[in-house]
């Protein structure tokens, strides 16, 4: 097992969680300085068992690439939402109406301090007739990996950032 952000060697038997910048990750010693040590509780026995029955009648070919969403809002939501209101002469009371949303919503979004979930997204982008997602591509991470073993590492992908 290795190190989630540094790549080094993390012992199987007694591995170190650690909660670092909201995320809880696996690490060695010196990563683990980096957040606070998370201990781990132990399960109930009834959680055990289910864990068991589960493992036995789970599909193997289950890929999380499902879960990972494939449309982003685009950087400059904020500008482009504030400039197509404006275009059609619209206050923000106004926009809030058609879109069924409060002012406060509305001045939040266009002033970036808050980013809408998908569902108002759709709702602002037919309506100021905008286009607010765009389609994300997959990248093969596997590529850029540099780690002895192999494996994908948090302080890989942060290389891959960089360049």
């Amino acid at each position: 097992m290795e190190c989630e952000i540094c790549g080094k060697p993390v012992p199987e038997h007694n591995p170190i969680r650690a909660k670092i910048e909201g995320s809880v990750m696996i690490v060695c010693k010196d990563c683990a300085k980096l957040g606070k040590i998370q201990k781990t509780p132990p399960k109930p026995k009834f959680v055990q068992q289910k864990n068991k029955q589960q493992k036995n009648t789970r599909n193997r070919n289950y890929s999380s690439r499902r879960d990972e969403p494939t449309e982003e809002l685009i950087e400059d939501f904020d500008l482009k939402i504030r400039k197509a209101r404006e275009s059609k002469d619209w206050s923000r009371e106004q926009l809030g109406k058609k879109i069924n949303e409060r002012v406060s919503v509305i001045t939040r979004i266009e002033t970036g301090k808050m980013t809408p979930d998908t569902k108002l997204t759709k709702k602002l982008e037919k309506t100021l007739n905008i286009t607010l997602l765009e389609k994300v591509d997959n990248i093969d991470l596997n590529q850029f990996v540099s780690s002895s073993a192999g494996e994908r590492t948090l302080g890989n992908i942060m290389k891959i950032k960089r360049k």
